[in-house]
């Protein structure tokens, strides 16, 4: 997995590509509770994700209550087969999708 972040005024961006799954998400984790300290708000850009799995669907709730207490968060960019995978789950109730 790679991760990219860019920052805009208080708005980070982190934009992931390839597979959010057990061995990556703790990556992922990190990334966002190093970089939110700042931020008011967060979006995550999903475009070139492949896949997600629980551990991080685990990672997007965390993020999501960290940010909740902030600006909030924006998942973008997500394809057909994560947008399966969080209305599946009941994420796409939860989380603000693009």
């Amino acid at each position: 997995m790679t991760l990219t972040k860019t920052t805009n005024g208080s708005e980070l961006t982190i934009a992931a590509e390839g597979r959010i799954d057990t061995a990556t998400a703790p990556e992922l984790e990190q990334t966002i509770k190093d970089s939110v300290d700042g931020a008011d708000s967060l979006v995550l850009d999903l475009a070139q994700v492949s896949y997600i799995s629980s551990g991080g669907l685990r990672v997007l709730l965390s993020a999501h209550k960290i940010m909740s207490k902030k600006g909030g968060m924006t998942v973008t960019n997500a394809g057909d087969n994560i947008m399966e995978i969080f209305e599946v789950t009941g994420f796409s109730d939860i989380l603000n999708i693009k």
